[in-house]
């Protein structure tokens, strides 16, 4: 039986992984940093930093396939005031991680890329369509850059190592075990949280004016996409858009949380507030043709399995 070390297994992204992944067909472990997370059936838990070396070294032998969901992340306003954190703290750990990877000849690696990189269209953008002589929008620019290094990395050891190589190029993600901290979380998330806050009366306050737009992809797709990856990749190396292939605006967004949420809830608008006038729409058809994978969510599947999550976890903790 394989064995799969699922990197971040204590985050939103990563836990999900850990619970969506056949555990017939894999010996799963996990990693986390500071407090150990609850258990997960047929899941052993590694405790590691990193960010260093040694450690990563000592639980990357005898793993045969390695997922990486840890990253240093955030919401727009955690963003703004710590930009400098989210760069250094990924470059270092994830250089780190695929010197690892050579060195202890895993036979497959995931990395889970995003789409800052794309420039903002209406029009599905497909992989090739990057351009790293275009304008990447100035709240991604840093981000979206330490993301094309890892992924240029991937291609690079793919080209001296045995090992096969999977970016996975994700949209907006949501669902269940999400940060639904203010701080930190994003859109999903955050109005999730603020309509189920005993201050809210009879109103939310949404940053920016309401048209912005995101391709939003429920968590158990991107789950199901690193399965099929795991199965069905053939090259050594590849490059996968991951997405809903729906734009919705953030107003319309509110206004189907609140509808399905069952408030009676005004949305305020501040224009004041920092937020991303950006939206790509992803064109997935490379991830159908060659994964056969495509999204099985709707955007009011997706949302109310993450509200009815929410409910139970935190509304049922608080009683």
């Amino acid at each position: 039986m394989k064995k799969v070390l699922i990197l971040g297994a204590s985050g939103f992204i990563g836990k999900n992984i850990c619970i969506n992944l056949e555990k017939k067909n894999y010996s799963i472990f996990g990693t986390y940093y500071k407090n150990k997370p609850k258990k997960i059936s047929n899941l052993k838990y590694l405790k590691a930093n990193l960010t260093n070396k040694n450690q990563v070294n000592k639980i990357f032998k005898q793993m045969d396939i390695v997922i990486q969901a840890a990253a240093v992340t955030g919401g727009i306003k955690d963003a703004k005031k710590r930009p400098a954190k989210y760069i250094a703290d990924n470059a270092i750990m994830n250089s780190i991680i695929l010197e690892s990877i050579y060195k202890n000849n895993i036979k497959h690696f995931i990395f889970l890329s995003c789409s800052v990189m794309y420039h903002s269209s209406q029009k599905p953008l497909k992989e090739n369509d990057f351009n790293p002589k275009g304008r990447i929008y100035p709240s991604y620019f840093g981000g979206a850059w330490n993301k094309i290094y890892i992924e240029k990395m991937c291609e690079y050891y793919s080209r001296i190592s045995k090992t096969k190589f999977t970016v996975l190029r994700h949209s907006n993600v949501y669902g269940p075990y999400d940060k639904f901290d203010l701080e930190k979380s994003h859109v999903c998330a955050a109005t999730i949280n603020k309509i189920y806050d005993d201050k809210v009366n009879k109103s939310i306050t949404v940053w920016g004016n309401g048209k912005e737009k995101r391709d939003l992809l429920f968590v158990e797709d991107l789950a199901e996409a690193i399965k099929l990856s795991l199965i069905n990749q053939k090259k050594v190396f590849e490059i996968f858009n991951i997405g809903s292939n729906n734009l919705i605006s953030v107003k319309n967004l509110v206004k189907k949380i609140i509808k399905l949420s069952n408030r009676n809830i005004n949305i305020k608008f501040d224009i004041r507030k920092p937020t991303n006038k950006f939206s790509v729409a992803l064109n997935c058809s490379k991830a159908r043709k060659l994964l056969k994978w495509e999204p099985k969510y709707t955007i009011d599947q997706g949302l109310l399995k993450t509200i009815n999550w929410y409910k139970k976890k935190y509304l049922s903790d608080a009683k």
